[in-house]
């Protein structure tokens, strides 16, 4: 049974491992393409209408790809963890029922810019671009609702196996809820901002200073680091808030996340380093003294409950210290290349970027992305033993089906062919429609 767990634990993470991508880019992507619709529309300046246009058929491709990934993340819910569906169509199927009216809304106003933008008035293409938006947001909010109620059940009583004074929207509207939300939604916006900027940041490397081209995207640039920048600091206070909810909680999987083993006030931060479980203690890490405490509760006085007021077999993963830091650094470090590249650009008026400076700009995205997988591995892992936490274990909620390392086979195969095919794809698109080609035909229409 628990390489049967293992396998189930590891093919649905894989596929959510994928799926994320896509679904959180799909929800970042929609509001610069909003956002460069608004400058447009503002200041008149075509590039910013190209920009518009080439992200909007960017996310189709993205969307192509994102939608059957989720379709089948879904089935894979009901094949592998019969269990907790169970009790989720009992207590929680809300989101699952809403959701479609969200995709509904994203897909129908898409549909209308890509098509209509030209024979409808700027007010409509504003509104069809914010409902869009808005439609991409709800969805991956409904669906990582899922997630907070995991985490912070509530909504129902659950004895001896059944269920009881059930209220599907206290479930709804857990404890977690509004600061899940907000961690989803800004840390979508910090990925959306800085693939862009990524991409930017590459294409003028390729193409000669000054230039067209080059121009067009150093426009790109600016905006997604201002962007970028934004919702970077606005991550960093949400996943403060989001800490205070482990503390409360979830207190276990905060002491993993901090590899903290004693429970005390004053308790240390520790960054870096390796948990070990036999000398209970992280190996290599800076410890910052007091400040575990006050991130906890706002005070240096605040109690930080240790692993080992939990028995064993109920800690976390030790390894959450490590994918906790990732996240933590990355976020740390995105938020000062926004700074720096905006000082450099706005306030120094500098007319270039160093070189180097665009290739960190090139990695941003790709480092914006393993955060974002880090902080859901992270999420998901340090729930564990449990699947919906103290209520049903994950163990109790498997499939009892055999024979699931070949349908982890199959589908790494997939995602193998998936993933080269979006790349194929945009590659091939955008090499037959460049830059030079939509700024010409913009400018001949204004």
């Amino acid at each position: 049974m628990m390489d049967n767990l293992l396998i189930a634990r590891s093919l649905f993470g894989m596929t959510m491992a994928f799926h994320i991508i896509f679904a959180t880019i799909g929800v970042g992507l929609p509001l610069m393409i909003l956002t460069a619709e608004l400058l447009y529309q503002k200041t008149k300046d075509t590039d910013y209408v190209v920009m518009a246009k080439r992200w909007t058929k960017t996310f189709a491709v993205l969307l192509g790809v994102g939608i059957p990934s989720g379709t089948i993340a879904g089935v894979q819910l009901s094949l592998l963890w019969p269990g907790f569906m169970e009790t989720i169509g009992r207590v929680m199927p809300l989101p699952f029922q809403i959701e479609i009216y969200a995709f509904f809304i994203e897909a129908l106003f898409m549909s209308i810019y890509v098509y209509a933008a030209e024979r409808i008035a700027p007010w409509m293409r504003i509104i069809s671009l914010t409902l869009v938006a808005l439609g991409a947001l709800a969805s991956a909010v409904l669906i990582t609702n899922v997630h907070a109620f995991q985490g912070t059940p509530a909504g129902f009583r659950y004895e001896n196996g059944k269920f009881f004074d059930i209220n599907p929207w206290e479930a709804f509207f857990n404890p977690s809820f509004f600061v899940t939300a907000g961690h989803v939604a800004l840390s979508a916006y910090v990925v959306g901002a800085f693939v862009v900027a990524s991409v930017a940041a590459f294409k003028m490397m390729k193409n000669k200073h000054g230039s067209r081209v080059y121009l067009f995207h150093q426009k790109a640039l600016v905006v997604s680091l201002v962007l970028g920048g934004i919702f970077s600091l606005l991550t960093a206070v949400n996943g403060h808030e989001s800490a205070q909810y482990l503390h409360e909680y979830q207190p276990e999987k905060l002491a993993a996340a901090e590899g903290l083993f004693e429970t005390q006030s004053h308790a240390p931060l520790a960054i870096g380093g390796i948990t070990d479980r036999e000398t209970q203690s992280v190996k290599g890490a800076i410890e910052i003294p007091w400040v575990l405490s006050f991130l906890a509760g706002n005070s240096f006085d605040t109690v930080v409950v240790g692993l080992n007021d939990f028995p064993e077999e109920l800690w976390p993963p030790l390894f959450i210290h490590t994918l906790f830091n990732a996240m933590v650094g990355i976020g740390s470090l995105l938020i000062l290349i926004a700074l720096l590249g905006i000082v450099w650009k706005k306030l120094l008026k500098k007319d270039r970027f160093p070189r180097w400076f665009l290739w960190v700009l090139v990695l941003s995205g790709p480092l914006a992305v393993i955060a974002i997988e880090c902080g859901w591995i992270f999420a998901c892992s340090g729930r564990q033993p449990w699947v919906i936490y103290r209520v049903l274990a994950t163990a109790d909620s498997v499939t009892s089906a055999t024979n699931l390392g070949v349908l982890f086979l199959a589908f790494f195969s997939v995602y193998v062919l998936l993933s080269i095919t979006v790349v194929v794809v945009l590659r091939y698109f955008f090499r037959k429609h460049t830059e030079l080609d939509d700024l010409q035909k913009a400018e001949s229409r204004a």
